[in-house]
């Protein structure tokens, strides 16, 4: 590993296989709380929560919308108007900053920057460690209004196994932006914009009455995010670089299968998902370039419940296969008879509450099989082709049934 940091843009843009890694492992221990501090330090690393959400359905939910950013580089934008309807829909009254629109912005950007940093540090965590680097160094994050703590840190060049580490490794605190970069020599310690004689400030072990914590750290953030479980999320990573999988798929076949069902059903109900659904499409019908398109777009996992009835009409297996789209399966559509009407873009939003809500399976002809739903007055078709070497269902074929 090269003695520099990965882009920043990790942090709240496409992520790196360590950061998906510790994210997805956390998944498989959704914790109901009710308040922020139910669970404290390390137990973060093993576990999801947000505070305050106590019920499965709305912790699932949550989860999904908040994996989104993570481990797809969504923006905050598409993960409030995934929250505004996961409250609504689940009924969730009574949290933090429900009482006005800076409240929920102020709530919704907590733990959108909590869940994107953390997973971040962790995953950088494991990198670090597995480098072997000589030295660690404390960088500020260069925010507008730093903390006189943290800014005396940046530059900061210990090793590895420092008792600093321990409570210091950031973030230390709410949006805290700090990170730690590696080097193996003391000429990359002040290229990465480290000090190599930089002593540590007096006091720097000392306990704050306040927090808890030592001074400059924030109650609850004097721990190490990611080091209960470093050497695991580097095993996940190495694991899922030696195949072919998307995003839909990384890191979730050591989960709990109902947990992986119900995260699956979360992630098609996101108002995000169906806009995805509604945009891939959108671009393939105008025309654009198909270099320019993602190869596939996912509308997640099939459950366990799916797996059984495609098992039952075709005798194939779909475990651990994701259902998408791909332009070529889009462009049949716009080319087929379409029964009623022409389906237009609009149609494919329709897709991941077919796939939630729709009827059984049934057999559709060899390695193929269709599921039906009503919506608004019109019944539409959607038929999924299972493509075994890329442990897809593909869109095949897509239309409003005909009065």
């Amino acid at each position: 590993m090269p003695d520099e940091q990965p882009s920043v843009r990790a942090i709240t843009g496409r992520s790196f296989a360590e950061q998906s890694a510790f994210f997805r492992q956390k998944l498989g221990n959704l914790v109901p709380t009710s308040r922020w501090d139910d669970i404290e330090r390390g137990a973060h690393d093993q576990g999801f929560m947000v505070a305050g959400a106590a019920k499965a359905d709305l912790l699932s939910d949550l989860a999904a919308a908040s994996d989104r950013f993570v481990s797809e580089g969504r923006g905050i934008g598409e993960f409030r108007k995934d929250f505004r309807d996961i409250v609504e829909r689940n009924g969730w009254h009574g949290w933090t900053g429900e009482e006005s629109a800076k409240g929920r912005a102020w709530r919704t950007r907590v733990i959108y920057k909590t869940n994107a940093q953390t997973s971040y540090s962790a995953g950088r965590l494991a990198q670090l460690q597995d480098a072997e680097f000589t030295f660690w160094v404390y960088r500020h994050g260069g925010s507008r209004d730093p903390r006189k703590q943290h800014l005396s840190w940046d530059g900061l060049t210990l090793p590895p196994d420092h008792p600093f580490w321990a409570t210091h490794y950031p973030p230390n605190g709410w949006g805290c932006s700090c990170y730690v970069v590696g080097a193996h020599r003391q000429s990359s310690v002040r290229r990465l914009g480290g000090e190599p004689d930089k002593a540590l400030p007096d006091g720097w072990d000392a306990t704050d009455s306040k927090t808890g914590a030592p001074p400059g750290i924030d109650q609850g953030w004097d721990y190490q995010p990611g080091a209960r479980v470093s050497r695991t999320v580097s095993q996940m990573a190495e694991k899922a670089r030696a195949w072919d999988y998307s995003i839909a798929k990384g890191y979730m076949q050591e989960m709990p299968a109902s947990v992986r069902d119900r995260l699956a059903t979360s992630y098609r109900a996101l108002p995000s998902v169906a806009d995805d659904a509604r945009r891939y499409a959108e671009r393939v019908m105008r025309g654009d370039a198909a270099d320019t398109l993602p190869v596939a777009r996912t509308l997640g996992l099939a459950t366990e419940a799916d797996n059984v009835q495609i098992r039952d009409a075709i005798d194939e297996s779909a475990a651990l296969h994701d259902f998408a789209l791909d332009v070529a399966s889009v462009l049949e559509v716009q080319r087929a008879e379409a029964g009623a009407r022409a389906l237009t873009s609009e149609d494919f939003a329709y897709l991941p509450q077919l796939l939630n809500s729709g009827s059984t399976f049934t057999a559709a002809g060899e390695d193929t099989i269709s599921r039906r739903l009503t919506i608004g007055g019109e019944t539409f078709i959607a038929v999924w082709r299972l493509v075994s070497d890329r442990r897809q269902l593909v869109l095949q074929s897509f239309r409003v049934e005909a009065p």
